[in-house]
Formats: C-alpha cells, structure tokens, sequence
C-alpha cells in the first residue's frame, strides 16, 4: 500500500469479503461528535508501553515526499519516542524512485525517511523492493525474457538491500503478489518469469543480506490475510515455498487496512497470526487504520473505529511471533484515505487534522497494557 493510489482502498475491502464473511461486529448511524482539546503528546504512550510488554515497538509510517515533513505540529507528534518507536518510508523506497531509469540508483529520498528515524532512535521497515504498482516505465514496457527481467530484480534488490544496509531493520522484499482470491497478481514479474519470481526474489534478497553482514530482516507484506480464509492460506502456501528454494523469509507483513463496515474480531487475527506463525516466522502489523463510513465520523463509528483498533493491537498482544505494531500514517490530514477518493470514508488514522486523538488512541494503549476498552 502507499499514500497517494486512493483507489486501491475499494477492492481491498472488496477483497476482505471476498476472503471470509464480515464479523458480527457493524457499525451503527449516531450523530457527528465534537473534537476534543487534548495535548497531542500527553499520556498514554503507545510504544513505550509496547516496549514494556516485549514489543519491539509501535510506529508510524511517514511520507517524506509530502508536506507532513514541513508541518510542526505533525512532527512534533512524529519524533515522539514514546509514542513512536519505528517508522516505513510510504512511497520513497519503491522502485519508481529508486531506480527510475535501469541501473541509476537515487537513494536520497529514502534517506530522508532514515535520517528522520536515526534522529529519534526509530527502527525503519524498508518498504519495498518488488510489488505490481508504482514501477518505473522501463520495467513495465521493457521487453523482457526471463533472464533479462530476473537479472534486472537482481540487481535491483542487490542494490538497495547493500546500499541502504543496517539503516534497514527489515525488507518488504515482495509486496501484494496475491490476489483476494489466493491467487497471483497479474504483472510483469508473473508474465515474464512466472510464480517463481517471488521465491527467486527472496533468494537474491538472502544473498544481498549474507553480503552485508548485517541482521535485515526479510518480509512478504500483504492484505486481506489479517483473518482465515483462502488469502491467509495462500499466504502461508507462500512462506513454504520460499523456504523450499532454500531461500529465507522472517517474517510476514499483516497490513490491517479496514474500515467501520468491515473489520476482523480479534480471534480471527488470532487465528490468522498463528497458522503462519506456525511455519517459523514473525508477523508485523504493518499498515493499520480504520476508514469512517463518513467524515465527521459519527460517535457511533469512533467507538466502531475503535473496536477495531483495539481488536488488532490486542490480537498482535497475545500472539508471541507478533512483534511489532505500525499505523499507516497517525494524522487525518496526510491519510491516503480521503473522503473525494473513496466514497466520502475517510478520518481513518489516530489523530484528527488538527493533531487532537480519535478515541482510538486511547483503545490502541488499553489493547498493548492489556485493559478493557473504555471507549470502544
């Protein structure tokens, strides 16, 4: 997922019912409600209390190509360490601003995501090296076999994964290779080289880190397997078959884009979290949020909205192998989620446009120390 394709929004949902039925939990109509006065950076401190429960952080993810690096207010709340321990770069580590023609490598974009998390003491997931969307021309016009098309993802990951080296605490090595029905996502990687391209992918990606000597971790990201269903087995179908190139995987990204309509239980996180826990690796809640059904949002849906926050950070809580928790950006104003783009739903981060919190915020503590939901 990025900031900027508002329209992936519908068929992610789309996809979700697609991949199980909706959980009895729906929101209802209730009237707007007013924002709150509240210190932006008071107490209570999210990562600082995930930290305190073996966490090893909960972040935010930052799009330095935006005007959220020149606002303030909206930093202020970013450099937060206690409230922010880790940060993903939304757009500036994708190929198209990566290695925009072949083989010249711009790497200052991505930096400013890293220099910006160095100066706070964040971890940084590295998003992402492989994915259908935001490629530059020549790879989707080239005319490729499949030699040419595997030395180019070679040397493309090869390149990023030593040069950005330990800054990087992870790698998205290959992002959204599944469609909401388990299968392969259509692009050029699929039709020039076929379903190995993600298992090879791994394996440059493995042979990239042995070079560096540093302990990256290595990632598949993905929605719509955040419950059990044919994505989620898919998902897992996947893990083994990187393991059976003799490649390695670490971990798999739980993207955990929803919405007031829709929405996992907890149990069914739980349940999505295990079965690929059960092959060896860690899971990352990697892109949460939860759009309103309309902007204002109704007091109805921020106690929906925050069901379904404090659904999945509790999911994430009791389930060892999850071991880090990140919001798609905290603040409404810089979402990727508007209302002009996605059916009038929006408002779908932790703080409103003028940096006062959502309900969900406090939910999102109550879920990592363990508390009943006070404002769900």
């Amino acid at each position: 997922m990025h900031f900027t394709n508002f329209g992936i929004l519908a068929s992610t949902l789309a996809g979700f019912a697609l991949a199980a039925p909706a959980p009895s939990k729906l929101r209802s109509e209730g009237t707007p409600t007013k924002l709150r006065s509240r210190q932006d950076t008071s107490s209570p401190y999210p990562n600082t209390a995930a930290k305190a429960k073996g966490k090893l952080w909960f972040g935010s993810a930052i799009d330095t190509t935006t005007a959220e690096v020149s606002d303030t207010e909206y930093m202020t709340i970013f450099n937060n360490s206690d409230i922010f321990g880790q940060t993903t770069p939304g757009n500036t580590m994708k190929w198209e601003f990566t290695e925009p023609t072949q083989n010249d490598f711009t790497l200052s974009a991505g930096n400013e995501t890293i220099n910006l998390a160095k100066a706070t003491g964040k971890l940084v997931r590295c998003h992402n090296l492989v994915w259908s969307s935001e490629l530059p021309s020549w790879v989707t016009g080239g005319s490729w076999t499949n030699a040419t098309l595997l030395a180019a993802m070679e040397n493309h990951i090869t390149t990023l994964i030593k040069s950005y080296g330990s800054d990087c605490y992870s790698w998205d090595v290959v992002n959204e290779a599944l469609n909401s029905d388990g299968n392969f996502t259509s692009n050029v990687f699929l039709t020039n080289i076929g379903e190995a391209y993600v298992p090879l992918a791994y394996k440059y990606a493995t042979a990239a880190v042995a070079a560096t000597g540093a302990d990256i971790k290595l990632f598949y990201n993905d929605y719509g397997i955040e419950n059990p269903g044919t994505k989620n087995t898919a998902a897992v179908n996947l893990v083994k078959t990187i393991k059976a190139y003799g490649a390695t995987i670490d971990g798999v990204g739980f993207e955990s884009h929803f919405s007031t309509s829709y929405y996992p239980t907890t149990t069914e996180q739980e349940q999505a979290m295990a079965s690929v826990a059960a092959e060896g690796v860690n899971i990352h809640v990697t892109e949460l949020d939860v759009a309103c059904s309309a902007v204002p949002c109704s007091t109805a849906d921020l106690a929906t909205q925050a069901t379904a926050y404090y659904d999945t950070i509790s999911a994430c809580m009791s389930t060892t192998a999850c071991t880090g928790m990140t919001v798609w950006d905290f603040d409404d104003k810089y979402s990727w989620i508007q209302p002009a783009s996605n059916s009038g739903e929006g408002d779908p981060d932790l703080y409103y446009s003028n940096y006062t919190r959502h309900p969900a915020y406090t939910a999102v503590y109550e879920a990592i120390v363990g508390q009943n939901c006070s404002v769900c």
